[in-house]
């Protein structure tokens, strides 16, 4: 009897072992196999692209004056605040227009007594060819009359410009704005001698708004630049005020113009923009960027930072298939746009791209997917 007992007791021992060895097989097995990696992808989708064009520009003005005086003379009076806006025809400054009133006043009594002088010889004519019909006077005496009447008459026009030259001077002594805009500093003052022949303007005014942007681009690039124009016309545009800050221009402006031959020296075109300028917020000589809205288009777009640069210069990206199952995909692309580049080959809508994590995988292997999130900063 205790020999059966030690018997089943050694059965027993041996079933236990052996129950430990195998869970402790299957336990490590479990432990020796490496979980699945976990990638962050996207689906490929169209969206829309817009081509654009960013050149350095320079702010100018669409009308600019110098205002000049036309007479000489010293100047008494300045009629505007500098800095302000003014019209058309306003006056800017006073000239002393003695001088000039005065020789107008000597010049018209000079052509009142022409006129009288015209009247007389016009009545001595009259009287003289009525003698000649009642053979009184001489042939010669009348044409000799006459002919003084009509120098008269040219006299009379000759004073008739001195009065109007005369009254030009004067009206001259009125310094007007040529055209309406904002005006700048003088540059003379009060008191100082202007001189119609005088190389120092008085002041400048400029039309500010609307306001140019003048650029230049290269003769390459001209190209698909000037087939966009021919398209549409004219091309939409913003500004850039401040690459540190990366502020933007509030109005959007056009194109409108494109220079018809390539600069010899630098081998660029020019371009000319048109802004609003209503706050007078763009002064003119100042730097900006120009960014040219040439076309748009529904594309397929993936991250830059999910495309892989092969040494013999082709692109790769890692996609993932139903499976989960990592592949390496060739793509051709036809451009950039932002921190995207559009794909012209290679994808298909609703192909799924790895953009984080596809350094730790490799084709064939089986992933962990979920969806990557462009603001995430994944």
């Amino acid at each position: 009897m205790r020999k059966l007992l030690l018997s089943a007791v050694a059965v027993i021992s041996l079933i236990y072992v052996s129950g430990c060895s195998d869970q402790s097989q299957q336990t490590g097995t479990s432990q020796g196999a490496a979980p699945a990696p976990s990638v962050s992808v996207m689906t490929v989708a169209r969206q829309n692209v817009k081509h654009t064009v960013t050149l350095p520009g320079r702010v100018s003005p669409i009308q600019q004056s110098q205002v000049r005086p036309q007479v000489e003379g010293v100047l008494i009076e300045r009629l505007f605040e500098e800095g302000a806006f003014v019209k058309k025809g306003q006056q800017l400054y006073q000239i002393d227009d003695a001088r000039y009133a005065a020789q107008l006043a000597s010049v018209k009594a000079d052509l009142k007594s022409a006129q009288a002088n015209l009247k007389t010889l016009k009545a001595r004519a009259v009287r003289y060819k009525d003698l000649l019909n009642r053979n009184a006077v001489s042939q010669q005496d009348y044409d000799d009359a006459l002919a003084q009447a009509e120098q008269a008459e040219a006299q009379i026009s000759v004073a008739q410009a001195a009065v109007d030259l005369a009254q030009v001077d004067l009206d001259y002594t009125r310094v007007y704005a040529p055209i309406s805009g904002q005006i700048g500093r003088s540059f003379v003052t009060v008191g100082s001698l202007v001189t119609a022949s005088q190389e120092q303007q008085l002041a400048t005014i400029t039309q500010l708004d609307p306001i140019y942007v003048d650029m230049q681009q290269s003769g390459k690039g001209m190209i698909t630049l000037r087939r966009a124009m021919q398209a549409q016309g004219s091309l939409p545009a913003r500004l850039m005020l401040n690459d540190a800050t990366g502020e933007m221009y509030e109005h959007a402006g056009t194109l409108k113009f494109s220079e018809v031959t390539v600069d010899e020296s630098t081998g660029a075109v020019a371009l000319r923009a048109e802004f609003p300028n209503p706050d007078a917020l763009l002064m003119p000589g100042m730097f900006v960027k120009a960014t040219v809205l040439m076309s748009e288009s529904q594309e397929l777009t993936v991250p830059q930072r999910a495309v892989t640069r092969l040494p013999d210069g082709s692109m790769t990206v890692m996609t993932v298939n139903a499976q989960d199952i990592v592949e390496m995909t060739p793509i051709e692309v036809s451009g950039s746009y932002q921190d995207l580049y559009s794909v012209s080959r290679g994808l298909t809508e609703g192909s799924r791209v790895v953009v984080t994590g596809y350094q730790k995988v490799k084709p064939g292997s089986k992933v962990n997917t979920t969806p990557w999130q462009s603001k995430s900063g994944q």
